[in-house]
C-alpha cells in the first residue's frame, strides 16, 4: 500500500490552534484521498466543508498545499485559514 499523510492545521493571527494528519494507505486514487482527507478533517474540527476556489486548486496543484479562507466556508469562521497541505506521498508511477 502506498502512503499519503495530510496535514490540516488552523491557524489565526499567525498561531497554529488546531491541527490533525489523516493518514490514508487504501487504494483510492490521489484525487478521492484528498477529498477524504478533507472530509476527515473538516468532521474533527468540527467544520463544513471549504468550496474549492480556482486559486485554492492552481495553488494545490502547485504545492500540494492549499489555504482555504473564509471566502471558501458558507458559514462564518473564527480562525483566519485551514491549511490543507500532503506531507507525505509515496510515488505510485
Amino acid at each position: 500500500a502506498f502512503m499519503f499523510r495530510i496535514w490540516g492545521k488552523l491557524i489565526k493571527d499567525n498561531h497554529l490552534i488546531k491541527d490533525t494528519t489523516i493518514c490514508d494507505d487504501s487504494t483510492s486514487t490521489r484525487t478521492q484521498k484528498v477529498f477524504h482527507a478533507l472530509d476527515e478533517i473538516c468532521n474533527e474540527f468540527d467544520l463544513g466543508k471549504p468550496i474549492w476556489l480556482e486559486s485554492n486548486i492552481k495553488e494545490f496543484q502547485r504545492h500540494a498545499k492549499t489555504r482555504f479562507r473564509q471566502d471558501s466556508f458558507m458559514e462564518e469562521i473564527d480562525f483566519d485559514y485551514l491549511e490543507f497541505h500532503i506531507i507525505e506521498e509515496d510515488s505510485f508511477w
